[in-house]
């Protein structure tokens, strides 16, 4: 059983590649806030593991950072394989939206294809003010539930076994306005 008070082991080199990250551009916490729009006590938190930031800030700094999450999040597990076994995929969670990520797709920084499962809590809703990566190609698949999937001001719903190819240059939104958990594959292109 984890206790609320000690820091997952992830969110702790998270934290230390986000403020490597930062001190690699010479930044200050004000700005990175400036850049980002999160606030300097937030970065700081987030920086010293105090807090996970929610699945927009680390959007936000993948954003700022020129990385996909996937990206980011893989270079906080260390040198990239070939093959990555389920056991071993890196689940990210944001318990505030409840929105839960896993990493399907070995990390590599040389690729630009990447496979992600996400699952959704029932009422789950997550906007995103960019995309990470401007021009990022999605593809979704929803496995299982339904999944509101809004862009460029069309709002798409799809159900299970429905597909959604989009490229992304502004806001998007993925809402679960089911009672069930939506459960997708998400495969990302950089452009």
């Amino acid at each position: 059983m984890r206790h609320e008070d000690v820091p997952d082991p992830v969110d702790t080199r998270l934290a230390a590649r986000l403020a490597a990250l930062r001190a690699e551009r010479g930044w200050s916490l004000a700005d990175l806030a400036e850049r980002s729009g999160i606030s300097r006590s937030t970065l700081s938190r987030a920086e010293r593991a105090e807090i996970s930031p929610t699945a927009a800030q680390l959007n936000r700094l993948c954003h700022v950072h020129g990385r996909t999450m996937s990206r980011l999040l893989g270079e906080v597990e260390g040198e990239p394989a070939p093959l990555l076994r389920a056991a071993d995929q890196p689940v990210w969670e944001d318990r505030a939206s409840g929105f839960v990520r896993r990493s399907v797709s070995p990390p590599h920084p040389g690729l630009r294809g990447e496979l992600v499962e996400g699952r959704l809590a029932a009422g789950a809703d997550i906007a995103y003010d960019r995309p990470p990566v401007p021009g990022l190609e999605q593809h979704i698949w929803v496995l299982s539930g339904a999944l509101e999937v809004t862009a460029d001001d069309l709002t798409h719903r799809l159900g299970t076994g429905d597909c959604l190819r989009l490229r992304i240059w502004g806001p998007t939104r993925f809402r679960c306005a089911e009672d069930a958990e939506a459960r997708y594959v998400l495969a990302v292109v950089l452009p």
